[in-house]
């Protein structure tokens, strides 16, 4: 492998600077497509490989964990050895709608953690995973497009001691390698950092995957202060912004039919609410994209020193 810079994610851990993730496999990409991705992939260099248990989106229970079943697939048919390859994957929150997943979980407790993970190891045919990491939060936070705080919708969750004591014993059994958060807020994060401390140098909060791109600039406020202080590493996802930022929905048809916001129209309640095609800011910024350079550049430089690296 060559061509893809490589990044100590972790002692122990070292990633290459871009990540291949599978959200779109076993939906929109058929199984000889998801393998031919990571095939690419792989021999350009990218070692690092992201996945869900909720995998693949729009997620729906005849397709639910084949995203996770692929990878591995793909790692057993190419022979590829295991200790070369890092493979993430993430444990799915409180979710009264997915039914499908443990029941529709309605807490991210100790028993829902270890269920998980058990089910992403049989689904991927593989003794551990790297990178564990919590999707969501088990308690309100705004999130997938949401920006303000409303403490009206704080609900009872699960502590966070629970939930990293059994990723602790996921740990200690060696299931899991790391462990990563998503979609988290600079409370949640440094909560975690500060309640992982009590169990020594075993488990640590290596990871935050956020969403991060020019449509999307949370993370550069107090976000990106809590992972310069406290050595955590962005994994940014949707850094084209759903593929809005390559500019196709704004050719001429729309764009392609099989592209995304196309192709699921109306069942992505979530990728649409998140970006509104129609919105003309979003527009603004996907045309100075491909008309400005200059000012793109400064854009996907912004501060220097976050530490973080990209994913598509």
């Amino acid at each position: 492998m060559s061509g893809v810079p490589l990044f100590n994610l972790a002692p122990n851990l070292t990633v290459s600077r871009l990540c291949l993730g599978t959200m779109t496999f076993g939906e929109q990409n058929t199984l000889a497509e998801s393998f031919q991705l990571l095939d690419q992939a792989f021999h350009a260099g990218i070692n690092f490989f992201d996945s869900a248990e909720m995998y693949p989106v729009p997620q729906r229970p005849r397709t639910c964990g084949r995203s996770e079943e692929y990878l591995g697939r793909w790692i057993s048919q190419r022979k590829i050895p295991r200790d070369s390859l890092v493979i993430a994957s993430k444990v799915a929150g409180p979710s009264g709608q997915m039914t499908w997943i443990r029941g529709g979980p309605k807490c991210l407790d100790a028993d829902n953690i270890t269920e998980a993970i058990d089910n992403s190891l049989s689904r991927m045919q593989m003794d551990y995973i790297d990178l564990y990491q919590i999707h969501w939060p088990d308690r309100y936070v705004p999130m997938f497009g949401e920006t303000e705080y409303d403490p009206v919708q704080q609900y009872a969750s699960i502590s966070i001691d629970e939930q990293l004591e059994a990723l602790s014993a996921a740990v200690k059994a060696g299931k899991i390698r790391f462990v990563g958060l998503s979609n988290e807020t600079p409370y949640g994060l440094m909560k975690f950092i500060q309640v992982a401390e009590k169990y020594a140098s075993h488990l640590k909060i290596v990871s935050l995957q956020n969403s991060y791109s020019l449509l999307c600039r949370t993370f550069d406020s107090a976000m990106a202060e809590c992972c310069h202080h406290e050595r955590i590493s962005l994994l940014a996802y949707s850094p084209l912004a759903m593929g809005i930022l390559s500019g196709k929905y704004f050719s001429p048809g729309g764009g392609p039919t099989d592209a995304r916001l196309n192709l699921f129209k109306g069942k992505y309640s979530e990728g649409e609410s998140r970006y509104n095609l129609s919105n003309k800011i979003i527009k603004a910024a996907t045309v100075l994209l491909f008309c400005d350079t200059p000012l793109l550049l400064v854009l996907f430089l912004g501060p220097p020193n976050h530490g973080s690296f990209g994913r598509f």
